[in-house]
């Protein structure tokens, strides 16, 4: 039997292999060796991953991972992610009215920690989520759920069935979607989860670095900005994974990637730089999978005080922003032109509006504002591409209408915090609720703001962040979610870009997410998954 010590001590020999690895990438290819054949080596940028708990975790960074340590009722199906597939949920259904959803879950499952999964557990999960009310509680709340109704609109019937009745009229489909593809919908281990809690905390501090799921691979370790190891679980539902192990590295150094999946030290890359994946598209070892997802980059001014509350300056920061030099120079591989902060390819989704670069239309505005010669701001941006790289183009351009700009980068949580405390000039961000293929997930994360008050902490939703509210707005998009016609619903949102083009909101979306995976031809089954919930059961080695 191992001892915690000798099991320690296991990991930490591990990860020091895996950094003489790094070490290794820099001697000559002749001595290098490729990864094991059991294990997955990927490489991709942690700095947007702060935490592990499903209440509290951001970002598109830890959706990956916890579509691996954890199960969710159903999925997408990742050619089609429209069309919605069982998980821990063998089959469910949609009460005529709309007004609820019924799941019978599958018998068998288990935890890793042997403990059963039950419709107990899933209904715990999601209450959880919705009682600490942490950044993942908002898209609950804006399907009416609440720390006091909750329990009652969220319950197990039995062990094998759940139900999940809105407290709100609403779209139940949009409800599925949330349950398929948002890190808040995992099932947790209630029992060990509880085993771990401090004060009232309900597990909150433990599961920052900790986890308790079902998922085909249970967390051995991580480390911030360094490694996260995960192996196999032999009890998984589904059958045990084909690979022994998953070992996620930290690397946000486009160069360090290439040289690394060159060298055969990595199997798998995300995040490299266009001319690094230029570079190896001809490489025999080497293949590339792009996969296009919701999520949209943007430029955000913060518009509750300060310069960009005035809506001629947001719009002169509009005419400000080289759309087709971005998106020729700087995006390949990362994103592709949308203006819209709707999705592209959904049915509601607005031809583009054609904004360009016009800098006498933007001095012009101003002037007009009361800002002729300009003025000082500070543009916040992840310090990685293609963040980097936006921000060093808007600076530029900005300073041609007399607005000098100074960029500060810095970890997500320096980024993202500023703009949830409102404390911003502008900042070069990422988002939109594009994992679920719905306009209404699109337009509640970008641009709906029900309450502007500082007091209402609506965190996750980044209109509110921006400080940018319209009533007229908010109605519109509440209206569409309500309609069951579907192309009347199509027109309602339609007419909500509208508006919000006319308003001016405070987030400019400039291209869509594209993600570029490089991998080692012998990785086979591997599939990116546009939601970000890639799954690597399925994912093994031809050697």
């Amino acid at each position: 039997m191992h001892t915690p010590a000798l099991c320690r001590r296991h990991l930490l020999s591990l990860a020091a292999t895996l950094a003489t690895a790094a070490t290794l990438a820099l001697a000559p290819a002749a001595t290098r060796a490729d990864t094991p054949a059991d294990q997955l080596v990927i490489g991709f940028s942690m700095n947007n991953l702060l935490s592990l708990d499903p209440a509290n975790a951001t970002g598109l960074d830890v959706a990956e991972i916890f579509a691996n340590v954890y199960d969710t009722l159903v999925v997408l199906d990742p050619a089609n992610p429209r069309q919605v597939q069982p998980g821990l949920a063998e089959r469910w259904q949609i009460a005529a009215d709309g007004k609820s959803l019924r799941f019978t879950l599958r018998k068998g499952a288990s935890f890793h920690s042997g403990n059963p999964v039950t419709a107990d557990e899933a209904a715990w999960s999601l209450q959880r989520v919705v009682k600490l009310n942490l950044a993942l509680a908002t898209v609950w709340k804006s399907y009416g759920f609440s720390k006091e109704n909750v329990e009652k609109f969220i319950r197990a019937e039995d062990a094998q069935t759940l139900v999940v009745e809105l407290p709100e009229p609403g779209d139940a489909r949009l409800v599925l979607y949330t349950l398929a593809t948002s890190v808040s919908a995992v099932v947790l281990d209630r029992k060990t989860v509880m085993a771990n809690e401090k004060g009232l905390d309900m597990g909150a501090a433990w599961l920052i670095n900790h986890t308790a799921g079902s998922g085909a691979f249970k967390l051995d370790e991580w480390r911030a900005k360094e490694v996260l190891l995960a192996s196999r679980f032999e009890g998984y539902w589904r059958g045990p994974a084909k690979l022994r192990r998953i070992v996620w590295r930290h690397m946000s150094e486009s160069q360090s990637l290439r040289l690394m999946l060159e060298r055969g030290d990595l199997d798998v890359a995300t995040g490299m730089a266009p001319p690094d994946i230029e570079a190896l598209k001809s490489h025999p070892k080497i293949r590339t999978q792009a996969v296009q997802r919701g999520t949209i980059y943007y430029v955000a001014a913060q518009s509750k005080d300060g310069p960009f509350a005035d809506k001629r300056v947001r719009l002169a920061l509009r005419h400000l922003i080289d759309y087709e030099g971005l998106n020729k120079t700087v995006m390949p591989h990362f994103g592709v032109l949308n203006q819209r902060p709707v999705q592209l390819g959904l049915a509601a989704t607005l031809p583009q509006p054609g904004y360009t670069l016009d800098v006498a239309r933007a001095k012009a505005l101003l002037a007009q504002a009361g800002f002729p010669n300009g003025f000082k701001t500070t543009i916040r941006a992840v310090a990685e591409p293609p963040f980097t790289h936006i921000a060093t183009n808007l600076q530029a351009t900005l300073a041609q209408a007399g607005i000098e700009a100074s960029i500060l980068t810095g970890t997500g949580n320096l980024v993202y915090g500023a703009m949830r405390d409102r404390r911003f000039d502008l900042i070069v961000g990422r988002g939109g609720g594009g994992t679920e293929p719905h306009a209404y997930s699109s337009l509640r994360s970008l641009v709906y703001n029900p309450d502007n008050s500082d007091a209402a902490k609506l965190t996750n939703f980044q209109g509110w962040r921006t400080g940018f509210q319209s009533t007229a707005l908010n109605e519109l998009v509440d209206k569409a979610l309500l309609e069951p016609r579907e192309d009347r619903q199509v027109k309602l949102f339609q007419d909500a870009q509208r508006l919000y083009e006319q308003e001016v909101g405070g987030i400019q979306p400039v291209s869509q997410m594209v993600e570029t995976v490089l991998l080692r031809s012998d990785v086979q089954g591997y599939q990116s998954h546009p939601s970000a919930t890639t799954r690597l059961h399925g994912v093994s080695k031809q050697r």
